[in-house]
């Protein structure tokens, strides 16, 4: 038994240095994880501030229009579109999705009424069939918080409804957060899927595999030296994605360290068993790459990695569910974000153990030396 041991440790030390030896693998296990890290940590940090671009035409020469163009200038909800001077220029923007909206002021705003002896006047917003919703939240902002501070000031009146707004100590999710989490799981099916899959028909168009076949060495023995090589690498890999995250994008982990090691390594060795029953079936890179490119790229879209399930139909939701991918993301979003335990995410644990059976059983069933 020893001796067999022995064997799993000496080839896990071979896989390991030939990965980090290898310049195309450490790009695709190490750099190109972080590079979707920096892509989805921008474009996360950008959508937590809600801004919508508009054009602003000030036709009116009036001191109120004067002070509510400098007043939308100087809000960071508004991005006002400088090159946009008129209003022919204005519907064509519209129409080119450049701006979300225009605001006019005619010629006729804040002029004195005289009978009321005070300025009056109307904003007036236009904006296209595609932008219903921003228009219509625009006219909320402009409504309830600009004009009624420049109504205020000519008419006093105090309102007999009112809004109570109270924050809660609750913990919740920013969109890094729950981005970062299915960022994981694709560094996760990279290392688990891609690694075996374009090294095995390598090996074996090189013999190596043919030529270990003749040695007293096992398939079990192969399998269990490839599966900790990979979790060593995995884990260095989830490793430095999470000191980038804590750097550049100020990710706070809720969970516990071990908890989430403990759980990346059996999230990997099941991911591993999906690589080693592609890149073992294979004969040549020709089979191999459409076979896992059919497994992958499904579970990419459908799993939550690059988008949330909770905007996906109940139906695909509910089928999503038991992808291989999902419990894996979902366990890593629980478990960094949300503080759980492992005890806490039983039905996630119970779909990897799940899938780490029936997918190992193929696997040994599909492999070939040759």
């Amino acid at each position: 038994m020893k001796k067999q041991l022995l064997t799993v440790f000496i080839f896990t030390k071979i896989n390991t240095k030939r990965f980090f030896r290898d310049k195309l693998a450490l790009f695709f296990g190490f750099l190109f994880p972080l590079i979707f890290l920096f892509v989805f940590g921008a474009l996360s940090q950008g959508n937590n501030n809600i801004s919508f671009h508009v054009a602003l035409i000030n036709e009116s020469s009036s001191v109120a229009a004067t002070n509510l163009v400098k007043t939308i200038n100087h809000d960071k909800v508004f991005k006002v579109n400088k090159t946009v001077t008129s209003l022919s220029s204005a519907k064509q923007a519209m129409i080119n999705s450049q701006i979300d909206a225009t605001i006019l002021f005619n010629k006729n705003f804040g002029v004195i009424n005289r009978l009321t002896n005070q300025p009056e006047g109307t904003v007036q917003l236009l904006y296209s069939e595609n932008s219903t919703v921003a228009g219509q939240t625009i006219t909320s902002l402009i409504q309830d918080s600009i004009l009624k501070h420049l109504n205020s000031k000519y008419v006093n009146y105090t309102p007999d409804f009112k809004v109570n707004s109270q924050q809660l100590n609750n913990h919740s999710l920013t969109t890094f957060d729950y981005t970062f989490a299915g960022l994981l799981g694709f560094s996760i099916i990279g290392i688990g899927i891609f690694g075996p899959v374009n090294v095995f028909p390598e090996l074996k168009k090189q013999g190596i595999l043919r030529r270990l076949h003749t040695t007293p060495l096992k398939v079990w023995q192969y399998f269990i030296a490839t599966m900790l090589s990979q979790s060593i690498i995995g884990l260095c890999s989830v490793g430095l994605q999470f000191l980038v995250a804590i750097v550049f994008f100020h990710l706070k982990i809720n969970g516990n360290l071990f908890y989430i090691a403990t759980f990346t390594v059996l999230s990997i060795f099941m991911i591993l068993g999906l690589g080693l029953a592609i890149g073992g079936w294979a004969k040549n890179e020709r089979q191999a790459a459409p076979l896992s490119n059919i497994i992958v790229f499904p579970m990419l879209f459908l799993s939550g990695t690059f988008f949330p399930r909770f905007d996906m139909p109940i139906w695909l939701q509910n089928v999503t569910t038991y992808l291989p991918l999902t419990p894996v993301i979902d366990g890593l979003r629980l478990l960094t974000t949300e503080g759980k335990s492992l005890l806490q995410i039983g039905p996630q644990l119970g779909l990897v153990f799940g899938w780490f059976i029936i997918i190992y059983i193929i696997a040994f069933q599909v492999f070939r030396w040759e």
